[in-house]
């Protein structure tokens, strides 16, 4: 019934539609696997000033208006200067750099989803952009070796999924120790096991912001900035 169901959808004015194909027998809603049934291979959207090219497995914020109001916010957390170097972990399609990369003097992001990753360099291009560097693969692995090999950074922006920071993300923030942090998330509970570690390693939290990105819900987004205090091993 494919040709059934794509023409009952197209009059919706639809740009696309992908099969998604979901073998196992799990928790997980999507498969690795999608088909193209009919339209064009990747959505365009805009945020802001900025245009974005969305494939099926990138993830984009709904709300534009309220994520537009939670990046500048995390612009103003991080009180940007052309010096700067940033960190944007998991940095999905690139909308937070991209937002970033007009105050920093460079920023790299770190993204394990690869078709996200290849979005992210091609939304660079579109928006005129040549100071970020996005780079694929976990951000418990790459984070911590670039580290190793020298690539450091004064300040970094945290926006994991739901399940948080890996513990290597977070020893590796602990080591750098950049001197502002920015920490948005979708999930409070995670979110604040995860600024604990920080507080204890010499953090301090200056601020929070909710951002209600899902009205009439029990959800909300939030963005904290942290700076780094010392601790009392050194």
């Amino acid at each position: 019934k494919k040709d059934e169901l794509i023409e009952e959808l197209i009059k919706e004015d639809v740009v696309s539609i992908y099969q998604n194909i979901n073998k196992s027998r799990s928790s997980v809603t999507y498969g690795k696997d999608y088909k193209l049934l009919y339209g064009q291979d990747k959505l365009r959207d805009d945020l802001g000033d900025y245009e974005f090219n969305l494939s099926p497995k990138s993830f984009f914020q709904v709300n534009r208006i309220q994520a537009e109001s939670l990046y500048e916010k995390a612009i103003d957390y991080l009180d940007l200067n052309n010096q700067d170097l940033v960190y944007d972990l998991y940095s999905g399609i690139g909308s937070i750099s991209l937002y970033l990369a007009k105050k920093a003097k460079k920023v790299y992001g770190i993204e394990v989803v690869e078709e996200a990753v290849e979005d992210a360099k091609e939304n660079a291009k579109i928006n005129g952009i040549n100071n970020v560097d996005f780079l694929v693969g976990k951000a418990e692995e790459v984070f911590p070796r670039l580290l190793d090999e020298g690539l450091r950074a004064n300040k970094i922006v945290l926006d994991p999924p739901r399940k948080g920071c890996e513990r290597e993300v977070l020893e590796a923030i602990v080591d750098l120790k950049p001197e502002r942090i920015v920490y948005v998330s979708c999930n409070p509970s995670t979110m604040a096991r995860d600024v604990k570690v920080l507080v204890e390693a010499g953090y301090k939290i200056k601020e929070v912001q909710p951002v209600d990105m899902f009205p009439h819900t029990a959800h909300v987004e939030a963005t904290i900035l942290m700076t780094y205090c010392g601790s009392d091993k050194e």
